[in-house]
């Protein structure tokens, strides 16, 4: 299975566009099946009926599982499942150990935003000491 995986991904990034089209659509057949099956069970336990109250068209009952096993799959085999619902962001910062923006106290956002501070300087002095190395050797030459 993660070969099969591995083998659609390889060659769908040499075609990024169309990549990013076959996992739209599975993010689209995903999240419609989600909302069609919730219909169809909330038509189920509203005494049972067989018609939408809105447009009186008969409900298929097959759609809305259907388009979420299709979306399911189309994302599974495309490698874009969990980061297309939960985002590669919140998985690194899982794996990372770090806590929510909500979690942390004060004085930990004050400590993380003075550390970054501290590392912009840092980086700015850094810039600030290849530029004149670069322009004594351009005046040395």
């Amino acid at each position: 299975m993660n070969r099969l995986e591995e083998r659609i991904r390889g060659f769908l990034s040499h075609y990024p566009k169309l990549y990013a089209l076959i996992a739209g659509i599975g993010v689209v057949l995903f999240w419609r099946g989600v909302w069609n099956s919730v219909d169809i069970i909330h038509t189920v336990f509203d005494h049972y009926k067989t018609y939408s109250s809105i447009t009186d068209t008969p409900i298929i009952w097959w759609d809305g599982p259907l388009s979420f096993v299709v979306g399911t799959i189309i994302l599974y085999f495309t490698g874009a499942f969990v980061s297309s619902l939960i985002g590669n962001e919140l998985i690194l910062s899982g794996l990372r150990g770090e806590k929510k923006l909500n979690q942390k106290t004060e004085i930990e956002v004050k400590t993380e935003s003075s550390s970054i501070a501290e590392i912009k300087d840092e980086l700015a002095m850094i810039t600030q000491k290849l530029e004149e190395l670069e322009i004594q050797i351009d005046t040395k030459e």
